[in-house]
């Protein structure tokens, strides 16, 4: 049966994008739709969303509307698109005060304000359609006050007696921590003050993240090991506590992989393709990027591949020492595109002119690179410290790219360790995070890349896997089939 189901997100591609959420928010609209429901995703109208390219246009008898939160005196105003390669329209909110401005985020004193403003914005609009869906499906914490609200400010509105709510958690390390001098600022009245977290409220601070774990009618995380992790001191960062309280409600559910974008087959920013049974053809890219980056190489030459932001949650600390080490002592190449913190920029740059014509580091992001190295790389690097599900392991999977990984979140439930003897397995995977357990695992997969039989094998099990977004979408139709009937 088909369900009603409002999606908000801070950012979602291809409109706009800083990380896995906005791959998520895209995907998961695409395919519910494709799956007959009525599915509304709304975003912020960024400065640096390009309308002309994306055919952004103002909606009739939506514009220029009053948005009132407390002392802010705001107007909004929608516009709508049509999702690229689906038949979902997305609705943009317009605030130029909140939202045009140099980045998606920003560390101004009222970046709380910008997102409870764009989460009311959506409530407003879904009344002025008169539209009440049965689900609104809220991600991270920008939008996470959106359960808190339908039970306050919103409460009196009997269009949202039968709505449920959804939070996802795509990484808890962001929580949307502001001042308690600013409760105001999300517009409910004085008796609903008492609902706020009141710990925290003694503390001087409101935590947004925590509040949609609290009053959601389920929590939701991006990959199954993620969900039992956040309950733990370890990776709760703070929030275990309030997360086993909600043990009962919460489930983590991978992320999917969106084929049509990320597939050797017919990878839009290659020049030829190639799937299990042409693996001549991967070998050809390989050449053609070592080449046009100078790198050299001989036969058994094996390519590591990296593409991330550079943060210290994706475990880079541990090639500080290992890396270099190995670029000296073994036949291998690096390609790394990035950027982010400055001391992995700064190591990634030294290692370029450390290691001229073995070492390449591209700084930035770019789309075509990105797919290259996925597709031309013998091995793709992951050493993450956590990961809430993380794609590029499976994207490489599907590419024939072996990903080296940490068995933490969603890597753990992605990656299989290779087994020589059984022919099973899908990468390599280590446990400890610290230098001796990279070193092992990067010497481990380059052993395996010097015998041409296991690593045929390895190989082929890893293109074998299917994370497609069909799979994914089935387990929240389930959840939101379940929330909908009580049960």
């Amino acid at each position: 049966m088909p369900h009603s189901i409002c999606l908000l997100a801070a950012e979602a591609t291809p409109f706009a994008k800083t990380g896995g959420l906005a791959d998520v928010a895209g995907a998961l609209t695409k395919h519910l739709h494709a799956a007959g429901h009525d599915v509304r995703l709304f975003l912020p109208l960024y400065a640096q969303i390009d309308r002309a390219a994306f055919g952004i246009a103002p909606v009739a008898g939506m514009q220029d509307l009053p948005l009132e939160i407390g002392a802010h005196r705001l107007r909004f105003s929608l516009l709508s698109a049509p999702l690229p390669r689906s038949g979902a329209i997305v609705w943009f909110i317009e605030i130029p005060a909140l939202f045009a401005r140099h980045a998606l985020y920003t560390s101004d004193p009222d970046e709380h304000l910008r997102f409870i403003a764009l989460t009311r914005a959506v409530l407003e609009t879904c009344q002025r359609w008169g539209w009440a869906p049965q689900v609104i499906h809220c991600n991270d914490w920008h939008t996470a006050f959106a359960p808190l609200l339908l039970k306050t400010a919103y409460a009196w509105d009997r269009l949202f007696d039968a709505t449920r709510t959804v939070l996802t958690i795509h990484n808890i390390g962001y929580q949307g921590v502001f001042g308690a001098a600013q409760v105001p600022d999300l517009g409910i009245g004085p008796g609903d003050v008492s609902l706020l977290h009141q710990d925290d409220l003694r503390a001087g601070r409101v935590n947004s993240l925590k509040h949609g774990i609290l009053y959601a009618d389920a929590v939701t995380t991006v990959s199954p090991t993620y969900a039992q992790e956040i309950m733990t001191p370890q990776y709760g960062m703070g929030l275990e506590t309030v997360l086993l309280s909600r043990a009962s409600q919460l489930r983590g559910i991978l992320n999917g992989v969106d084929y049509d974008d990320w597939d050797p087959r017919h990878d839009r920013f290659l020049p030829r393709h190639f799937g299990p049974d042409s693996l001549d053809v991967k070998a050809s890219l390989k050449d053609y990027l070592m080449a046009h980056f100078g790198l050299r190489q001989s036969s058994g030459t094996a390519l590591f591949g990296i593409v991330s932001r550079f943060t210290v949650q994706k475990g880079f600390d541990l090639l500080f020492d290992t890396l270099p080490a190995l670029l000296t002592e073994r036949d291998a190449c690096l390609v790394a595109l990035g950027s982010g913190e400055p001391q992995y920029e700064a190591f990634f740059g030294d290692l370029q002119a450390q290691f001229p014509g073995r070492a390449v580091f591209q700084r930035g992001y770019s789309d075509e690179l990105a797919h290259w190295i996925e597709a031309a790389s013998d091995l793709f690097l992951m050493p993450s410290l956590y990961e809430p599900c993380g794609l590029n392991q499976m994207y490489s999977l599907r590419y024939g790219t072996i990903p080296i990984v940490r068995r933490t979140g969603g890597l753990a439930d992605s990656v299989e360790m290779f087994d020589p003897a059984e022919g099973t397995g899908t990468g390599i995977v280590f446990e400890h995070f610290d230098a001796p357990a990279m070193a092992w695992a990067m010497r481990t997969a380059l052993d395996l890349h010097a015998r041409p039989a296991h690593w045929a094998r390895l190989v082929q099990n890893a293109m074998a896997q299917d994370f497609s977004w069909d799979r994914q979408t089935r387990e929240y139709e389930a959840l939101y089939r379940r929330l909908i009937s009580g049960h």
